[in-house]
């Protein structure tokens, strides 16, 4: 072969190669290469102590997804309550080339870096239900300080006229989710002005169900059986918790608040072991969270689904959806629960409720 053929042969080689470099990056994604991958949504959930994460969250966003992009896939992690889990969870789908990704925080403080780290490589962070730390795309919640209100407000109306001369326990949610002090504050705006006292209070780490019955049997140790005349529990997994304290310290006919509407938690309204939950409707929260997730990972504006503008401590103006809720009585699970398809009244009424649903008018 002469020089000149070897010099051809030679630079087609060197072409050759480039475009097959090329297209591997391309195809390739990772954080570094300038690709990504634009069929695939990361969704990060906090964990599954509170059953509506498996039960409606996850499910519900995975086939909006679905319908909205059939060749999409979702790539889901829960992180058991455990931050650094979720850290890693979040970090793992940043090398495999994930551009967008749904995270609802366990330690809404704590992804800052992470999620300004992600939106430096063109990564589209949505809070879901909790407002996150750094530079997220969208926040898509309830209006959290409302629904604190709704439940000081139920709490009020079953005390009915004795509001006014009633002691109430506190039991707050987690300090590390950012929707705990916006519950408690909408709670004692209510709670304040309209019962007597709050003579005892606690924030409950991780939500924990088994520490809201520890801590309800030291406020009744505290206070005396009839030292209280209603409990605010921030939600019906601590509810459960605050129900059998009372029951075991032969604590009766005392209104008992929750949140999130779970199955558990409208037996023992039905029971009559709760008085009261928020209903917070979930399916559009879901599937605007899927619309949004779905737009930013097409490069499509996200204006239509996110009408409102809210701060966080490290970014100002996120654009955002806030839901807004209802209280669920036992008069109401009917118009409300069953309506909206959430629960069958079957599903509801097992048998171990089946007289207290007759009573109840739930058929």
């Amino acid at each position: 072969m002469n020089a000149k053929v070897r010099r051809v042969v030679i630079g087609t080689a060197a072409v050759s190669m480039a475009l097959s470099l090329a297209a591997c990056g391309k195809a390739g994604g990772g954080d570094g290469g300038g690709g990504g991958d634009d069929k695939t949504i990361g969704l990060l959930l906090p964990e599954n102590k509170t059953t509506r994460y498996e039960t409606f969250d996850r499910p519900l966003i995975e086939k909006k997804i679905k319908s909205l992009c059939s060749d999409c896939k979702v790539k889901y992690n829960n992180a058991t309550q455990d931050s650094e889990t979720q850290k890693k969870q979040f970090d793992a789908l940043i090398t495999q080339g994930v551009k967008t990704i749904i995270l609802d925080a366990v330690d809404a403080q704590a992804t800052k870096s992470w999620v300004d780290r992600a939106a430096k490589k063109g990564v589209k962070v949505v809070a879901y239900d909790r407002l996150a730390e750094g530079d997220i795309s969208a926040y898509i919640s309830y209006d959290n300080e409302r629904i604190g209100e709704l439940q000081g407000q139920g709490l009020v109306d079953a005390l009915g006229d004795k509001a006014k001369d009633s002691n109430v326990v506190m039991i707050n949610g987690s300090p590390t989710d950012p929707n705990a002090p916006l519950f408690k504050k909408g709670a004692h705006s209510v709670l304040d002005e309209k019962v007597k006292k709050v003579v005892y209070e606690s924030d409950i780490p991780d939500w924990s169900p088994d520490e809201a019955n520890k801590k309800m049997g030291a406020a009744i140790t505290k206070l005396g059986k009839d030292g209280f005349d209603g409990v605010y529990a921030a939600n019906d997994g601590m509810a459960g918790g605050v129900s059998t304290a009372m029951k075991k310290q032969g604590v009766e006919d005392v209104p008992l608040g929750g949140q999130d509407a779970e199955l558990a938690g409208l037996q023992r309204i039905i029971k009559g072991d709760q008085t009261l939950t928020i209903y917070k409707a979930i399916k559009p929260q879901a599937e605007t969270t899927a619309e949004i997730a779905v737009a930013l990972l097409k490069g499509e504006k996200i204006d239509e689904f996110t009408p409102k503008k809210v701060d966080s401590k490290s970014k100002k103006g996120v654009p955002s959806q806030l839901y807004d809720a209802k209280i669920v009585t036992k008069d109401n699970i009917k118009d409300t629960i069953v309506k909206d398809k959430v629960y069958k009244v079957e599903e509801i009424c097992t048998p171990q409720f089946a007289k207290a649903c007759e009573a109840a008018g739930l058929k």
